[in-house]
């Protein structure tokens, strides 16, 4: 079986040759200007099938407003702002994202959730956040978004050095599935064509290993099959208390 997944997984990445050298030559890039289009469409479809999962992971986040103080949310590679209207009325809301052209959908998800104050949108990889100060932050959220990251543990580095003591990091991620599924079968041969059409998606990761190695307190994770396409069922949902 293992041999038969690396000899399929070569003859794919063979076919997606002219896609490795359109991203070798740069053309590539030409994508982020069209991926936040098809991100918005799946993301409709998306909360559509998560939307009680997602509930019940959000109703957790008034617990870190400190007492007399606003809920201050950051939230990394915010997309289109799907996650918005999850968030707790009269919040703060800082947002970050790599891809600059996401900004028009946010807006107009910012503006069907008036119900939030916007601080601002930051230009920003999930490895490098520099422009958000040290243990400010009362919540980070983090949704598909560290299957694309370079650098995982690096980015959980950065979460923990803007939320303040006693902040949470809240995540929902789909992660690779158990090695003894046909789901783990294809996700490692249809890997190469993912990677292109999902903006430097990666649906091999073990990135619960990652936030188990992190350094939270206090971190409560589940695994759940999620009621999606077979390539992205496995998921990991909770968050994890500095």
């Amino acid at each position: 079986m293992a041999l038969l997944m690396r000899l399929l997984t070569l003859v794919v990445n063979v076919l997606c040759l002219p896609l490795h050298l359109m991203e070798a030559t740069g053309l590539y890039r030409i994508y982020k200007y069209i991926f936040p289009a098809c991100l918005y469409r799946c993301s409709v479809m998306y909360n559509k099938k998560m939307h009680d999962k997602k509930m019940e992971l959000f109703r957790s986040l008034p617990h870190f407003k400190k007492p007399g103080k606003q809920l201050t949310v950051l939230e990394i590679g915010c997309g289109t702002g799907t996650n918005f209207k999850y968030y707790p009325a009269g919040c703060k809301v800082i947002c970050t994202d790599p891809n600059p052209n996401f900004q028009r959908y946010l807006k107009s998800s910012m503006a069907e959730c008036d119900q939030l104050i916007y601080e601002r949108f930051v230009v920003a990889s999930g490895e490098d956040m520099g422009s958000v100060e040290d243990e400010t932050v009362d919540v980070v959220v983090c949704t598909l978004v560290l299957c694309s990251v370079n650098d995982i543990p690096q980015t959980l580095r950065e979460v923990h050095r803007i939320l303040r003591p006693g902040g949470a990091f809240f995540f929902m991620e789909h992660v690779v599935a158990d090695p003894s599924t046909w789901c783990y079968f294809f996700q490692h041969i249809l890997q190469p064509p993912w990677y292109y059409f999902g903006d430097g998606c990666e649906v091999i990761r073990e990135t619960w290993k990652h936030v188990e190695a992190a350094g939270f307190s206090d971190l409560k994770m589940n695994h759940v099959e999620a009621p999606l396409v077979f390539i992205i069922r496995p998921h990991i949902i909770g968050y994890g208390v500095k």
